[in-house]
């Protein structure tokens, strides 16, 4: 049996998922400068495929076009900064009309993604074997999202001790490969049991890993002067890695839900969006580890 639109009997509207996507990420969660909800897309048309990505961009929505997917679930907001316009010629407004004209619908969980537990830093956390964790910044008391171990980044533990230089390679190992791959700062003997992480950009939450007594703090995009600064006033090791990379996990995580919440076929994208593309280093150097 088929419904009005043609799709089998109980198959799931733009609008249900967008309902059941806002109820695990409530849009209070996020930031006041986020952008998320959904973005574009005809609230009544059926669900019978979905592709999660981090970014939405010219690849990723080929990719959903190509496997006919009717609803994307990113990461990373399309419309975070305002535009005056989505005219055909300018880079989001192409992106925008390519998904009208594919009739696929749109939706972000961005930083209310990143707070809720589970969240973007427990997927992360997992790939890592993390164990007793807790919210690095947890959400602020009172606030829309406050309690039940929500909030920005994790703790925990280690299965085992690693030195730096250890948990840099199995850190690698562990995360989607990048060009980019993984760089530490510090001791590369350094025992490291506790580890702090953040999905994502983490480097304005330097002063919470060390106040949190980790060993180490694993994120994107860490800047030279910060991260030299932290180092030198006895702060935690680091390790940056690509932001793609640390929020790929959650991709898994979260269609890993919406198949259980409604049995429709969920993919993960694995076009790795980070902008560098390119890695050397001189051969007649030795490079840790």
């Amino acid at each position: 049996m088929t419904d009005s639109a043609g799709a089998p009997s109980g198959t799931p509207t733009v609008r249900e998922v967008v309902a059941a996507l806002d109820r695990r990420y409530p849009r209070s969660w996020a930031e006041q400068w986020d952008r998320v909800g959904p973005v574009l897309g005809e609230f009544d048309r059926p669900v019978r495929r979905i592709l999660a990505v981090v970014d939405c961009v010219p690849e990723t929505v080929e990719e959903a076009v190509t496997v006919g997917a009717d609803l994307i679930v990113a990461h990373h907001p399309l419309l975070l900064k305002g535009v005056s316009s989505v005219a055909p010629d300018t880079y989001k407004g192409r992106i925008v009309h390519r998904l009208i004209k594919a009739d696929i619908a749109l939706y972000v969980a961005h930083t209310n993604a990143d707070t809720a537990n589970p969240g973007v830093s427990d997927a992360l956390a997992a790939r890592l074997d993390l164990v007793n964790l807790r919210p690095l910044a947890p959400a602020a008391p009172g606030g829309p999202a406050a309690g039940e171990g929500r909030g920005i980044g994790r703790v925990g533990e280690l299965a085992a001790p690693m030195t730096l230089a250890e948990l840099t390679s199995f850190a690698a190992r562990r995360l989607p490969a990048t060009a980019a791959g993984v760089r530490a700062a510090g001791d590369p003997d350094l025992r490291v049991r506790t580890l702090a992480v953040c999905g994502g950009a983490g480097d304005s939450f330097l002063r919470e890993a060390t106040a949190a007594g980790a060993d180490a703090y694993l994120c994107a995009d860490l800047r030279h002067h910060p991260a030299g600064e932290h180092l030198a006033a006895g702060g935690p090791a680091l390790l940056d890695v690509a932001h793609w990379a640390s929020e790929r996990p959650w991709l898994d995580e979260v269609a890993g839900w919406l198949r259980a919440q409604f049995g429709v076929a969920v993919l993960v994208s694995d076009l790795d969006t980070d902008p560098w593309t390119v890695h050397a280093v001189a051969d007649d150097k030795e490079i840790h580890p």
